[in-house]
Protein backbone atom coordinates (compact mmCIF):
# COMPACT_ATOMS: atom_id res chain seq x y z
CA UNK A 1 0.00 0.00 0.00
CA UNK A 2 0.89 3.39 -1.49
CA UNK A 3 -0.33 6.70 -0.47
CA UNK A 4 -0.41 9.18 -2.81
CA UNK A 5 -1.51 13.45 -2.52
CA UNK A 6 -4.75 13.00 -4.46
CA UNK A 7 -8.62 13.54 -2.80
CA UNK A 8 -10.53 10.81 -2.03
CA UNK A 9 -13.71 9.52 -4.39
CA UNK A 10 -15.87 10.05 -1.84
CA UNK A 11 -15.27 13.94 -1.29
CA UNK A 12 -17.63 16.23 -3.68
CA UNK A 13 -16.43 18.85 -6.22
CA UNK A 14 -17.73 21.27 -8.68
CA UNK A 15 -18.37 19.45 -11.54
CA UNK A 16 -18.93 16.07 -10.12
CA UNK A 17 -22.82 16.54 -8.76
CA UNK A 18 -25.84 18.42 -8.87
CA UNK A 19 -27.46 20.38 -5.76
CA UNK A 20 -31.51 19.89 -5.40
CA UNK A 21 -32.28 22.66 -2.85
CA UNK A 22 -36.22 21.82 -1.76
CA UNK A 23 -39.04 24.09 0.25
CA UNK A 24 -37.04 26.33 1.72
CA UNK A 25 -40.40 28.53 2.13
CA UNK A 26 -42.27 30.55 4.70
CA UNK A 27 -45.31 28.29 5.41
CA UNK A 28 -42.58 25.57 5.97
CA UNK A 29 -40.07 27.56 7.97
CA UNK A 30 -42.83 28.31 10.97
CA UNK A 31 -42.95 25.45 11.67
CA UNK A 32 -39.78 24.44 12.20
CA UNK A 33 -37.79 23.83 15.77
CA UNK A 34 -34.81 21.69 15.26
CA UNK A 35 -32.97 24.63 14.11
CA UNK A 36 -33.50 28.81 14.59
CA UNK A 37 -34.32 30.46 11.22
CA UNK A 38 -31.33 32.45 11.55
CA UNK A 39 -29.35 29.97 11.60
CA UNK A 40 -31.19 28.08 8.52
CA UNK A 41 -31.10 30.86 6.60
CA UNK A 42 -27.13 31.39 7.07
CA UNK A 43 -27.00 27.81 6.32
CA UNK A 44 -29.23 27.66 2.89
CA UNK A 45 -27.75 30.84 2.23
CA UNK A 46 -24.18 29.25 2.41
CA UNK A 47 -24.99 26.20 0.10
CA UNK A 48 -26.95 28.37 -2.46
CA UNK A 49 -23.94 30.90 -2.72
CA UNK A 50 -21.24 27.88 -2.60
CA UNK A 51 -23.19 25.86 -5.45
CA UNK A 52 -23.90 29.02 -7.48
CA UNK A 53 -20.00 30.38 -7.10
CA UNK A 54 -18.53 27.45 -8.41
CA UNK A 55 -21.10 26.42 -10.73
CA UNK A 56 -22.74 23.77 -9.52
CA UNK A 57 -25.96 22.44 -11.20
CA UNK A 58 -28.53 23.23 -9.06
CA UNK A 59 -32.27 23.05 -9.06
CA UNK A 60 -34.56 24.86 -7.04
CA UNK A 61 -38.07 23.05 -5.93
CA UNK A 62 -41.22 24.35 -3.92
CA UNK A 63 -44.43 22.93 -2.75
CA UNK A 64 -47.74 24.86 -3.65
CA UNK A 65 -45.81 28.01 -3.65
CA UNK A 66 -49.31 29.93 -4.31
CA UNK A 67 -51.37 28.38 -2.59
CA UNK A 68 -49.89 27.55 1.01
CA UNK A 69 -46.05 27.63 1.04
CA UNK A 70 -45.31 30.81 0.32
CA UNK A 71 -42.12 32.19 -1.36
CA UNK A 72 -38.72 30.60 -1.43
CA UNK A 73 -36.05 32.20 0.54
CA UNK A 74 -34.50 35.19 -1.01
CA UNK A 75 -31.21 34.27 0.17
CA UNK A 76 -31.50 31.04 -1.73
CA UNK A 77 -32.90 32.52 -5.01
CA UNK A 78 -30.99 35.53 -5.25
CA UNK A 79 -27.55 33.29 -5.97
CA UNK A 80 -29.82 31.84 -9.21
CA UNK A 81 -31.17 35.11 -10.62
CA UNK A 82 -33.66 33.75 -13.64
CA UNK A 83 -33.44 30.43 -12.77
CA UNK A 84 -37.42 28.56 -12.56
CA UNK A 85 -38.75 27.52 -9.70
CA UNK A 86 -40.02 23.88 -9.87
CA UNK A 87 -43.34 23.50 -7.98
CA UNK A 88 -44.80 20.68 -6.97
CA UNK A 89 -47.66 18.90 -5.20
CA UNK A 90 -46.02 16.42 -4.26
CA UNK A 91 -44.59 15.90 -0.91
CA UNK A 92 -41.86 13.76 -1.78
CA UNK A 93 -39.75 15.99 -4.83
CA UNK A 94 -38.58 12.45 -6.96
CA UNK A 95 -42.42 11.78 -7.56
CA UNK A 96 -42.47 14.97 -9.76
CA UNK A 97 -42.29 14.45 -13.27
CA UNK A 98 -40.43 18.45 -14.23
CA UNK A 99 -37.77 17.45 -11.29
CA UNK A 100 -37.01 14.31 -12.42
CA UNK A 101 -36.97 15.67 -15.93
CA UNK A 102 -33.98 18.04 -14.64
CA UNK A 103 -32.06 15.52 -13.11
CA UNK A 104 -31.82 13.61 -15.80
CA UNK A 105 -31.40 16.35 -18.19
CA UNK A 106 -28.32 17.27 -15.96
CA UNK A 107 -27.02 14.27 -15.63
CA UNK A 108 -25.14 13.67 -12.73
CA UNK A 109 -25.06 10.53 -10.56
CA UNK A 110 -24.40 12.36 -7.33
CA UNK A 111 -27.02 14.48 -5.68
CA UNK A 112 -26.64 16.15 -2.42
CA UNK A 113 -30.42 17.77 -0.63
CA UNK A 114 -31.18 20.53 1.30
CA UNK A 115 -34.48 21.80 2.80
CA UNK A 116 -37.30 21.47 4.80
CA UNK A 117 -38.35 19.20 6.07
CA UNK A 118 -36.44 16.61 7.02
CA UNK A 119 -38.35 13.98 7.92
CA UNK A 120 -41.05 13.92 4.97
CA UNK A 121 -39.12 16.35 1.95
CA UNK A 122 -35.75 15.64 2.13
CA UNK A 123 -36.39 11.53 3.30
CA UNK A 124 -38.70 10.96 0.62
CA UNK A 125 -36.18 12.05 -2.77
CA UNK A 126 -32.89 10.84 -0.91
CA UNK A 127 -34.24 7.06 -0.28
CA UNK A 128 -36.07 7.33 -3.53
CA UNK A 129 -32.66 8.41 -5.74
CA UNK A 130 -30.68 5.99 -3.47
CA UNK A 131 -33.22 2.93 -4.82
CA UNK A 132 -32.05 4.00 -8.26
CA UNK A 133 -28.91 3.78 -7.69
CA UNK A 134 -27.77 7.15 -7.39
CA UNK A 135 -25.40 8.51 -4.70
CA UNK A 136 -26.79 10.61 -2.06
CA UNK A 137 -25.35 13.53 0.18
CA UNK A 138 -28.08 15.31 2.19
CA UNK A 139 -26.52 18.76 4.11
CA UNK A 140 -28.00 18.21 7.57
CA UNK A 141 -27.56 21.90 9.05
CA UNK A 142 -29.54 23.47 5.93
CA UNK A 143 -32.35 20.80 6.85
CA UNK A 144 -34.82 21.69 9.75
CA UNK A 145 -38.19 19.77 11.22
CA UNK A 146 -41.08 20.10 13.49
CA UNK A 147 -39.00 19.10 16.77
CA UNK A 148 -35.15 17.96 17.01
CA UNK A 149 -36.43 14.81 17.40
CA UNK A 150 -38.40 14.44 13.58
CA UNK A 151 -35.03 15.82 12.40
CA UNK A 152 -32.84 13.22 14.14
CA UNK A 153 -34.21 10.10 13.60
CA UNK A 154 -34.85 11.26 9.38
CA UNK A 155 -30.91 11.50 9.60
CA UNK A 156 -30.58 8.13 10.96
CA UNK A 157 -32.96 6.77 8.58
CA UNK A 158 -31.39 8.38 5.74
CA UNK A 159 -27.46 7.17 7.21
CA UNK A 160 -28.66 3.83 7.75
CA UNK A 161 -30.11 3.76 4.59
CA UNK A 162 -26.72 4.95 2.70
CA UNK A 163 -27.25 8.81 2.42
CA UNK A 164 -24.01 10.44 3.46
CA UNK A 165 -24.37 13.65 6.24
CA UNK A 166 -22.41 16.53 5.47
CA UNK A 167 -22.67 20.69 7.04
CA UNK A 168 -23.16 23.65 4.92
CA UNK A 169 -19.45 25.06 5.52
CA UNK A 170 -18.27 21.83 5.07
CA UNK A 171 -19.90 21.87 1.28
CA UNK A 172 -18.27 25.41 0.76
CA UNK A 173 -15.01 24.22 1.96
CA UNK A 174 -14.96 20.93 0.21
CA UNK A 175 -15.93 22.08 -2.93
CA UNK A 176 -12.73 24.76 -2.37
CA UNK A 177 -10.88 22.18 -0.82
CA UNK A 178 -7.34 24.21 -1.58
CA UNK A 179 -5.99 27.56 -0.45
CA UNK A 180 -3.92 27.66 -3.46
CA UNK A 181 -7.02 27.47 -5.60
CA UNK A 182 -6.76 31.47 -5.73
CA UNK A 183 -9.44 31.82 -8.37
CA UNK A 184 -12.10 31.07 -6.01
CA UNK A 185 -10.49 31.84 -2.65
CA UNK A 186 -12.22 35.56 -2.24
CA UNK A 187 -15.39 33.95 -3.11
CA UNK A 188 -15.04 31.54 -0.53
CA UNK A 189 -13.65 33.69 2.22
CA UNK A 190 -16.23 35.97 1.60
CA UNK A 191 -19.16 33.00 1.85
CA UNK A 192 -17.89 32.40 5.04
CA UNK A 193 -17.04 35.82 6.13
CA UNK A 194 -21.01 36.67 5.32
CA UNK A 195 -22.28 33.37 6.68
CA UNK A 196 -19.99 31.43 8.81
CA UNK A 197 -20.44 32.42 12.00
CA UNK A 198 -17.61 32.46 14.92
CA UNK A 199 -15.37 30.84 11.64
CA UNK A 200 -16.46 34.29 9.61
CA UNK A 201 -15.48 36.40 12.32
CA UNK A 202 -12.25 34.79 12.83
CA UNK A 203 -11.63 35.27 9.03
CA UNK A 204 -12.25 38.88 8.85
CA UNK A 205 -10.39 39.05 12.44
CA UNK A 206 -7.35 37.83 10.89
CA UNK A 207 -7.40 39.96 7.03
CA UNK A 208 -8.25 43.68 9.02
CA UNK A 209 -5.51 42.55 12.08
CA UNK A 210 -2.75 41.23 9.93
CA UNK A 211 -3.41 40.91 6.50
CA UNK A 212 -3.76 37.21 7.33
CA UNK A 213 -4.28 34.63 4.07
CA UNK A 214 -5.06 30.67 4.18
CA UNK A 215 -3.32 30.48 0.30
CA UNK A 216 -0.12 32.10 0.74
CA UNK A 217 1.57 28.71 1.27
CA UNK A 218 0.85 27.92 -2.02
CA UNK A 219 3.20 29.12 -4.80
CA UNK A 220 0.55 28.42 -7.68
CA UNK A 221 -3.05 27.83 -7.72
CA UNK A 222 -4.39 24.09 -7.75
CA UNK A 223 -6.86 23.76 -10.84
CA UNK A 224 -9.89 22.51 -10.02
CA UNK A 225 -11.01 19.12 -10.95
Amino acid sequence: MKASPTPGSKLVNPTDHALILIDFQSQMSFATKSIDAVNLRNNAAMVAQAAAGFKVPTILTTVAEKSFSGPMFSEVTDPFPGQKLLDRTSMNTWEDAAVIDEVNRIGKSRLVFAGLWTSVCIVGPTLSALDQGFEVYVVTDACGDVSTEAHERAVERMIQAGVRPMTALQYLLELQRDWARTETYDMTTGIAKKYGGAYGLGIIYAKTMFGASEGAHGASAVAAE
